[in-house]
């Protein structure tokens, strides 16, 4: 009897350490930020902000709140048959995304302290419920800027 006890934790020890190991299949999240960009704005009082948020891990996640010095405030919005609506948190899926674009998921910039011209980086601080925060450099590109017509094949 005390053999097969000895034996069932030995397996038991195995199986938690392989399940430790395995990396992205994790329960817990992974998060990464890219394409990250702000047109450049057309009033000296508000902009728009864009970025894809990936998460690689195994559990689901939540960015709770953006902030930036470059504004009084940031909130974060969906868009949806047209309509915007001012959103408290955004879940980023496991083994998914979440995508911030021009005519839906956006960040708006409120209150600016100054206006950020073409060819600055605004720095952006991400907040998540499980995760660490996150800070990003937002490049800021033309008003007019298209990401999907100035990305590489592959990308």
């Amino acid at each position: 009897m005390r053999r097969r006890a000895v034996l069932t934790a030995g397996a038991l020890a195995g199986a938690l350490a392989l399940a430790g190991c395995s990396g992205s299949g994790s329960g817990r999240p992974d998060l990464s930020v890219g394409s990250s960009y702000m047109p450049q704005p057309v009033s000296a009082d508000i902009a728009a902000g864009f970025l894809t948020i990936t998460n690689k891990g195994g559990a689901q996640d939540r960015l709770t709140s953006v902030t930036s010095s470059v504004a009084g405030q940031v909130t974060m919005h969906s868009t949806v048959g047209g309509a915007m609506e001012e959103k408290s948190s955004f879940v980023i899926p496991a083994h998914g995304q979440l995508v911030f674009k021009s005519g839906g998921n956006h960040l708006m910039f409120e209150k600016l302290k100054r206006k950020p011209e073409q060819g600055q980086k605004v720095t952006v601080k991400l907040t998540f419920a499980k995760s660490g925060p996150l800070t990003v450099e937002m490049p800021v590109r033309s008003a007019t800027y298209n990401p999907s017509a100035n990305q590489s094949t592959g990308h």
